[in-house]
């Protein structure tokens, strides 16, 4: 069985969609969810699906082996950033080689980078008048937002589009493919 696990900072829709595309799949679990924030909401929902959730403080993530060693405990073949926003450490990069997966709501290399993610990217797009937007998964390594791309998707942007319904239409890219792409990675 391959065995993934979740970074998640917020709200946690994007984890909650995968743990659910899995649940039925005899070949694939969710072993876990991993956050940064004791009080974000995907904590909530891990309680409610009953996959197990975990906090980390910084030091445990950037001063030590500590979340290495627990991501190695739990046989972890593919870690996925869901909404996760801290920069990840090498010695994770190193230790799950090509295992690190990211989504980043707009369509790298645009809007990319330190500080890009949320409703800062789907303004940046209203800001520049972009005629098309979307979203881009994509490995990790030690850069943000710079990785190998793996998939991407695109949807329009007309000009009555303000920065939330652009973020619905980039949500409804991320439920339809990120699940679908995680999958194809593990066959």
């Amino acid at each position: 069985m391959k065995r993934i696990v979740i970074f998640a900072s917020g709200s946690g829709s994007n984890a909650e969609n995968i743990i659910s595309f899995f649940r039925e799949n005899p070949e694939v679990t969710v072993a876990a969810v991993l956050t940064n924030k004791n009080s974000a909401k995907v904590l909530e929902r891990c309680d409610r699906l009953g996959v197990p959730a975990f906090y980390f403080n910084k030091p445990a993530f950037k001063d030590s082996d500590a979340v290495v060693n627990f991501l190695q405990g739990l046989n972890t073949d593919l870690i996925v950033l869901a909404g996760f926003l801290w920069k990840i450490p090498s010695n994770l990069i190193d230790a799950f080689p090509n295992k690190i997966i990211n989504i980043h709501p707009a369509l790298l290399p645009k809007y990319g980078g330190k500080g890009m993610y949320g409703d800062k990217v789907h303004q940046a797009v209203k800001d520049n008048k972009e005629t098309e937007t979307g979203i881009t998964i994509h490995y990790v390594n030690e850069n943000y937002d710079e990785g190998a791309i793996i998939f991407q998707a695109k949807t329009d942007v007309i000009p009555s589009d303000d920065a939330n319904s652009i973020a619905k239409k980039v949500h409804q890219l991320e439920y339809e493919h990120f699940p679908k792409v995680i999958e194809k990675l593990l066959s």
